[in-house]
């Protein structure tokens, strides 16, 4: 069974409404960030190269 959505590096939880992005810093890794973890400027972390932004 395949969940729908994506998980949000920030809180982790699966979300329908997310921001994808390439890392900044690296561009190796994709960044997925929630619609509430945006709103609320949650820190989220790359996992390639360590960056992190709000």
């Amino acid at each position: 069974m395949t969940l729908p959505g994506k998980k949000c590096v920030s809180c982790g939880r699966l979300t329908h409404d997310y921001t994808e992005f390439e890392c900044p810093a690296c561009g190796k890794n994709r960044i997925i960030r929630c619609y509430h973890c945006r709103k609320i400027t949650n820190v989220f972390a790359c996992d390639e190269c360590n960056f992190s932004g709000p």
